[in-house]
């Protein structure tokens, strides 16, 4: 049977537990996300990232850590990173030096989280800013999507030359709706054409750089009647074959309320999983679950094993490959020697 390991999961505190190593050493157990329970400081989270590889060295390590109030480590020496808002206002002022201030952005965020062990950090958003969206507002870089895909570029860059990956979110756009889907579940009315020419089109101009991409738990009645992250026609028809898009591709959260219900039915995680999984996805997360018994994770890696068995869902080889293509391929530099390390010295001079 082909090996493929979807399952994005958490953990409850500062180490791991018992059962945490459990289900780190499941085989359908890909990653860990980590939050701000997960952190007291750069010491306790090299020894977590430490304890998470000893187990198995190919699970990536994952963190929401895109600066503004999405960062969940900003304490004990790590820069607290402006929110994205920050370098398109400075693209009004000169164009130049914020696509370099941006680069310095990405530069410091994945040379610190590596540094304490880190592997991935889902960033950039990619949505505009139309003003109505709470829970993206100053995440964006901007409204104008040529600014916003140039801005991210340049994000992505600076992550590259910390040896980290990236992460386009949240397909094709969560910036019109009011709605948050961590609570509700958005629907934007816009036509598929309209879309395209403007939320979706960075992921058509970024489809050589991005490394993955999170679809939004955001449903287009015009175009399916799904959310986008359980659409195939979204996945596979539109990111895939018309925009060109060939990285891997991760669900949001399932356990958000965005997620949970599916053709006006409510489903569980498991089923959520499977339909994310057929949808297109590679990888699939659930956060926040883990915590006290833990229930809910341990229901998701068995009835995922047994729906596999049952062909419910298909392990896939190009899904495996995409998942251990974003673990960082070079050694990273150890916090102190990143402390006096010319090119970081630089790029904090060049943060807003």
């Amino acid at each position: 049977m082909t090996q493929h390991a979807p399952l994005i999961i958490d953990i409850a505190g500062l180490s791991l537990g018992k059962a945490d190593r459990r289900r780190l050493k499941h085989p359908l157990t890909g990653g860990i996300i980590l939050f701000g329970r997960n952190w007291k400081d750069r010491q306790q989270l090299e020894k977590l990232c430490a304890e998470i590889k000893d187990i198995r060295d190919d699970l990536l390590i994952c963190v929401d850590h895109e600066g503004g109030r999405v960062q969940r480590f900003r304490t004990d020496g790590l820069t607290h990173l402006p929110p994205m808002r920050a370098l398109g206002e400075q693209w009004m002022r000169d164009q130049l030096v914020a696509t370099n201030a941006a680069t310095a952005c990405g530069y410091v965020l994945g040379a610190e989280l590596r540094a304490c062990g880190v592997d991935f950090s889902f960033t950039p958003v990619l949505d505009l800013d139309y003003g109505e969206s709470g829970v993206i507002g100053d995440r964006a870089f901007g409204r104008d999507p040529r600014v916003v895909s140039l801005l991210a570029k340049s994000l992505m860059h600076g992550l590259l030359q910390s040896g980290m990956g990236n992460c386009g979110k949240h397909f094709p756009g969560h910036g019109f709706v009011k709605a948050d889907s961590h609570t509700d579940i958005p629907v934007d009315t816009r036509t598929l054409k309209a879309i395209l020419k403007d939320d979706a089109a960075p992921y058509e101009w970024l489809n050589t750089t991005l490394s993955s991409v999170m679809p939004a738990h955001v449903i287009y009645p015009k175009v399916d009647a799904l959310p986008a992250g359980f659409s195939s026609k979204w996945l596979n028809f539109i990111l895939r074959s018309q925009l060109g898009f060939g990285g891997a591709i991760f669900s949001d959260d399932l356990s958000m309320a965005g997620a949970r219900l599916i053709g006006g039915r409510e489903v569980s995680y498991l089923e959520a999983a499977i339909v994310a999984l057929n949808a297109g996805c590679d990888m699939v997360l659930l956060c926040n679950q883990s915590v006290g018994e833990g229930k809910p994770v341990d229901e998701l890696l068995d009835g995922m094993a047994e729906a596999l068995l049952k062909g419910q869902w298909e392990a896939l080889e190009a899904s495996e490959l995409r998942r251990l293509a974003l673990l960082p391929q070079t050694p990273a530099l150890e916090w102190d020697e990143l402390m006096v390390h010319p090119a970081y010295m630089h790029a904090l001079g060049l943060i807003p």
